[in-house]
């Protein structure tokens, strides 16, 4: 293998090889993401006592099992939050906006600049309390749907009116 087959496998990685300096979504995030699975949780549990309630304790054995079962599987779910918002990053580069996301199962997407269609702050209550945002994006594609969550609320409404700049100048082939 040459050098020059060496540069081109390199490049062909891309976001591998080069160092990024990731952006991280604000450590707030987290206690809303805790908040809502913990939620489910208790929403959870609450059917199971409802259910276990009124069958006298006589439910059928796939509820007596499976329903503690998903219980515990969203109770851990809810434990990792604080590791899943760390994650969460993304860049900025030159032609595209780059978006990291996952613990087990890392997700890399690259949205270019040019294929933006609509760039959208949300906020729900929970998020404006916590003085958040989440980032969308819609592409060309159905399938590109790139949810941004947890940005202080200032830096989404900076990132949204850049990245319209960026997109408006891409597709004008400027």
């Amino acid at each position: 293998m040459t050098t020059g087959d060496v540069e081109v496998t390199e490049s062909a990685a891309g976001w591998q090889t080069e160092r990024v300096d990731w952006k991280r979504v604000s450590p707030s995030y987290a206690w809303a993401d805790l908040a809502v699975n913990l939620l489910f949780v208790i929403a959870l549990a609450a059917v199971f006592a409802v259910i276990f309630m009124s069958t006298g304790g006589d439910a059928p054995l796939f509820l007596r099992i499976g329903l503690p079962a998903l219980i515990l599987i969203f109770l851990i779910n809810a434990i990792f939050a604080f590791r899943r918002v760390r994650a969460i990053g993304y860049v900025l580069r030159d032609d595209d906006l780059l978006f990291r996301r996952g613990i087990m199962f890392e997700r890399v997407i690259a949205v270019p600049y040019g294929r933006l269609q609509l760039v959208d702050v949300t906020r729900g209550p929970l998020l404006r309390a916590l003085g958040l945002a989440t980032l969308k994006f819609v592409t060309a594609s159905a399938a590109t749907g790139v949810n941004l969550p947890g940005l202080r609320h200032e830096d989404a409404e900076q990132l949204r009116d850049r990245l319209v700049e960026l997109a408006e100048a891409r597709r004008s082939g400027l």
